[in-house]
């Protein structure tokens, strides 16, 4: 008989990290939204859980639990659904910590990998995403290309997690190949010369997470300094296990959005009966449901396949064109259940909008 439900050990990180978001994430999550900020004890907080360290192996200070996409998508989900942007700002250490476990040399991870296993939250950061209205991860503008036995960065950087504080950035640049062989990532120390890092940037949603512009004329970076070595990274696994995080977090912000607009519907009455007993409300609200069980499936398939070290590039892909799309849908669905109250800031919906139509333009953001 095929099973479709968590395993217990799954389920009881599920329950533990939605009591999480709903006592710790939650609450504060309009305020930082309202003062573009997120507290440095609430993301020392969150580090305490372990989220990032425990998939480090020993070796480099880590708890050498074993890596599990499917674990971390339903991590991912908990989290989002407290607030999507805390959940990215919380695991950005991961962006560096698990592009580098998953595509670096074994002196890339002995360099850094212990700078991710202390006590307290460390920023990290992964360039992948640039200004331009028909972004596609493979075919970047940006170019890595060889200089004697090093390489040279010529491109432009945009929504970098935590450019204000990060020490160095994973920065993804297109090699003279096309598609996934194309892909290079090289770490970048803040202060390399060529490397201009702008103020924090100024984003309709998600407007908590700090993010920076990177400007790179020529950037110089040493062989060593390039992900993988001579073998370079697996450029496939890195957008694949991007599209598949980005795509759990908006399964959890979607969920958000579904959970409190239903209640609402049965309490909020016109014309002394309950809108959800309007049938244009209640048939809107049901196709939310079926949308979301449907993100979740699509996001799982393609977790599953990551974790068994099969090619999930169909998978992910469908996986993130889908959750993309329906989460916008969900989140403006959300604020017409709510009709004018959709957009006042009493009610946490219209920043889920924002928060989803930001999130469906990006990649990057979150590390599976």
């Amino acid at each position: 008989m095929i099973s479709f439900g968590p395993t217990e050990e799954q389920e009881l990180v599920r329950d533990t990290l939605r009591e999480f978001a709903n006592e710790e994430i939650r609450k504060p999550a309009r305020e930082c939204d309202e003062a573009s900020e997120i507290p440095t004890a609430f993301l020392d907080k969150v580090w305490e859980m372990g989220l990032t360290t425990t998939q480090i192996p020993a070796e480099y200070g880590g708890g050498g639990e074993a890596r599990s996409p499917i674990m971390n998508a339903i991590a991912l989900e908990e989290l989002a659904y407290g607030d999507v942007t805390l959940a990215a700002a919380a695991l950005a250490p991961s962006l560096s910590a698990m592009t580098i476990l998953d595509h670096g040399t074994d002196e890339q991870k002995k360099t850094y990998l212990p700078a991710y296993c202390g006590d307290k939250w460390v920023a990290g950061s992964l360039a992948l995403v640039e200004p331009s209205p028909a972004f596609d991860a493979l075919n970047l503008r940006t170019l890595a290309e060889p200089k004697g036995d090093n390489f040279t960065l010529t491109g432009t950087k945009t929504f970098v997690p935590f450019g204000d504080r990060a020490d160095h950035f994973i920065v993804v640049a297109r090699n003279a190949q096309d598609g996934f062989a194309g892909l290079e990532a090289f770490i970048v120390p803040r202060d390399a010369k060529g490397l201009r890092i702008s103020e924090n940037e100024k984003n309709m949603g998600l407007r908590g997470l700090a993010t920076s512009r990177l400007e790179l004329e020529k950037v110089e970076v040493s062989a060593a300094n390039r992900l993988g070595g001579e073998k370079g990274i697996d450029g496939r696994r890195l957008i694949n296990s991007s599209r598949v995080a980005t795509g759990a977090a908006l399964v959890g912000l979607s969920r958000a959005v579904l959970e409190y607009v239903v209640p609402y519907a049965k309490e909020r009455e016109a014309f002394d009966q309950a809108i959800a007993q309007k049938q244009a409300i209640a048939f809107m609200c049901a196709d939310m449901k079926i949308e979301v069980e449907s993100m979740r499936w699509l996001v799982w398939k393609a977790a599953s396949q990551l974790e068994q070290s099969l090619d999930a590039t169909r998978s992910a892909h469908h996986a993130h064109i889908y959750t993309t799309d329906h989460a916008v849908t969900i989140a403006d669905n959300g604020i017409q259940v709510l009709g004018g109250h959709g957009f006042i800031r009493e009610h946490p919906v219209e920043m889920w909008y924002r928060n989803a139509q930001s999130l469906a333009v990006l990649e990057g953001t979150f590390a599976l």
